[in-house]
């Protein structure tokens, strides 16, 4: 039987068949082929030390009809849990064993905020999580996405097992420090082989694995709690939206660096770059609920983004999900502009958290700006020199226009020149796209952001489709936002002109035109909008924003179900070199016509598309209105 979601499944007979036979890591090799297009070498070695060790384990136990999977892949991420054996209890109720397998010999203890140790592998010296603390994060994340869980019809238990470990009290995975976690996700090292064979018998006693991994594999994974639905939850630190393995690690860097400058022991700047869907938000919102309010210690501490709807749809969800008598957590959230010299001291605030923090601009400085809040000082500077801890999310690949100067050079240098220490950290499993780093990295392939070569292949889980017409595409993106739990949006390049007047009748003029299609913008800023539509920085998470067409700047930063993207004659196709060339003639942003940012206007735009193309959880369905682009697609294909 295949399953893409999970790499290789069996009967507790067949798995000891296929350990027996030395075929087992075969199997999986072939399967993982089929699924990622690697061959995996570097798992290989471990998954015949996993098969064997699992086997020794379950024959130990005398257990006879589970059923085991590995390699099995979270919901909507990349990340995959080594083992899951299925079966029922004593009182005949189902029962899923989690274990997660190290092959550790030695571990030192950290002192980072959080259960993270420092261990020898892949042929370095890392620091990752510790077991328990990746076994809580895993279960937790099931529980949160699969049904089955939810209503308690099966229950799911966690536990590590090191088998070449040697257990030592109060050291290395068993230090003072990690007992907490420990002792609800115990870990089982080399001397506590029995210990965990019993506690196997007594968990799946009544064996008959095959039905309740069947029930677990059919039950619904629900839709992806999208950020903006979990925001207020978030911040009332109510919500299941748990962080994995780097994303912790981020987190809990950024809370020792608080801390140390708490002590006094230094002022930090920390940077934590990531593509689309790494989690970015999400682990700025989760440091925003933990020192905003929920904390033994006050703490002076906003949210900033230049990102205007990312910031309305924040407070608009949170105004919804907010109780009469609750704080309000909306003046927590700010755009880049209030930290100026003339409105804050040095060190004044004791957090800042800056999301998007590839759109910060020179100055803070614009037409609306009073006299007296007019500065020099570059805008990175300020957003440094007010708090004690700066943290900046970025992915230097979205900057989009010139005015937006952000990246992580650029605030690592000037943090430096200031006396701030600088931490980095470095997202790279993303959780949007359906999990699908392939999408990704093939979208990046066919965009121009790198040489090396991808394949979208057949079996990818991520539905990317091309529509041969601007119509058919607009009536799926309207069916797919109809259904219920569901967003859709329909976004464009931006080549039609954004009219700065109502038609005639008092409606949005339909810019977008191709053909017989025709639907208007967002509401464009100077206007106010008609009945039936909404603002420009609404379109997103307002259900009026389906009957218009977003763009680069209502879309950063938002993610949907599923994204329609109609591609403009921004991009062309060169037969010559046989790839795609950008075209200036073709695009309709005044922003990026300005003589000053020509010389970027290629990587603009490239940009601008891996950004509208990256913003679906479960699909991206595209239309090109020069059909030369889309041969070239089409040609990327497997």
């Amino acid at each position: 039987m295949i399953n893409n979601d999970v790499i290789y499944h069996s009967p507790q007979d067949e798995f000891f068949s296929d350990v027996l036979h030395n075929t087992f890591a075969d199997k999986l090799q072939a399967n993982f082929f089929r699924l990622y297009g690697s061959k995996g070498e570097t798992e290989y070695g471990s998954w015949i030390d996993t098969g064997k060790t699992v086997k020794n384990l379950i024959e130990l136990s005398g257990l006879k009809n589970i059923y085991l999977s590995f390699e099995y892949q979270l919901p909507y991420a990349q990340t995959r849990i080594d083992c899951l054996l299925f079966g029922k209890n004593k009182q005949d109720k189902g029962v899923i064993v989690h274990i997660e397998m190290k092959q550790w010999q030695k571990v030192e203890p950290l002192s980072i905020e959080g259960n993270f140790v420092e261990t020898y592998i892949g042929g370095n010296e890392r620091k990752v999580a510790h077991p328990s603390q990746q076994v809580q994060g895993y279960n937790n994340y099931l529980i949160g996405f699969v049904e089955i869980f939810e209503e308690q019809a099966v229950d799911l238990i966690g536990c590590a097992y090191c088998p070449n470990y040697n257990f030592k009290e109060g050291e290395g995975l068993f230090d003072k420090r990690y007992m907490e976690v420990v002792d609800k996700f115990p870990i089982y090292t080399k001397n506590d082989i029995q210990k965990l064979a019993d506690r196997l018998k007594d968990l799946l006693s009544q064996q008959e694995g095959f039905d309740i991994f069947n029930k677990f594999m059919e039950s619904p994974k629900r839709p992806s709690r999208k950020l903006l639905d979990n925001a207020s939850n978030i911040i009332k630190k109510e919500s299941d939206f748990n962080l994995l393995e780097e994303q912790i690690y981020a987190r809990n860097i950024i809370i020792d660096k608080i801390k140390k400058a708490e002590d006094k022991q230094e002022n930090s700047v920390v940077i934590v770059k990531g593509g689309p869907g790494t989690g970015k938000t999400v682990i700025a919102l989760h440091i925003l609920a933990e020192f905003a309010g929920h904390h033994e210690k006050k703490y002076k501490i906003f949210f900033a983004s230049r990102s205007k709807p990312l910031i309305e749809a924040i407070k608009y969800k949170m105004e919804r999900g907010q109780k009469a008598g609750e704080v309000n957590a909306k003046i927590l959230f700010t755009n880049l502009n209030p930290y100026v010299p003339s409105r804050t001291t040095e060190n004044d605030i004791d957090i800042l958290i800056v999301d998007e923090a590839h759109r910060i601009g020179e100055k803070s400085n614009s037409r609306f700006t009073r006299r007296e809040f007019r500065t020099e000082m570059p805008q990175v500077e300020q957003l440094i020199r007010c708090a004690k801890t700066s943290i900046f999310f970025i992915d230097d690949k979205q900057v989009i226009r010139g005015t937006e100067i952000g990246n992580t050079s650029l605030i690592g240098k000037v943090a430096k020149t200031m006396g701030k220490t600088v931490e980095e950290a470095e997202l790279t499993s993303q959780f949007r796209c359906n999990g699908s780093d392939n999408y990704l990295d093939w979208l990046e392939y066919v965009l121009g952001h790198t040489d090396n070569k991808r394949i979208l292949r057949k079996e990818e889980k991520f539905d990317f489709q091309i529509f041969d017409s601007a119509e058919k595409l607009y009536e799926i993106i309207k069916q797919k936002n109809s259904q219920r739990g569901m967003t859709a949006r329909l976004v464009a390049g931006y080549c039609w002109s954004w009219s700065t007047k109502l038609d005639e009748t008092g409606n949005l003029v339909k810019d977008v035109k191709i053909g017989d299609f025709a639907l208007p913008w967002e509401t464009h800023v100077n206007i106010r909008p008609p009945d039936g539509y909404v603002d420009w920085y609404e379109w997103a998470y307002k259900p009026e924003g389906i009957k218009q067409v977003g763009c680069i700047y209502t879309v950063q930063g938002f993610e949907f179900d599923y994204i329609g993207v109609i591609v403009g004659l921004d991009l062309k196709y060169d037969p010559i070199k046989d790839c795609l060339v950008t075209n200036v003639d073709g695009n309709k942003d005044p922003m990026l016509k300005k003589k000053k940012d020509r010389p970027n206007f290629d990587m603009y735009v490239r940009n601008i598309y891996r950004v509208l193309m990256s913003r679906g959880m479960k699909g991206c369905y595209v239309y090109f209105v020069d059909k030369e682009v889309e041969k070239y697609f089409k040609s990327k294909l497997s």
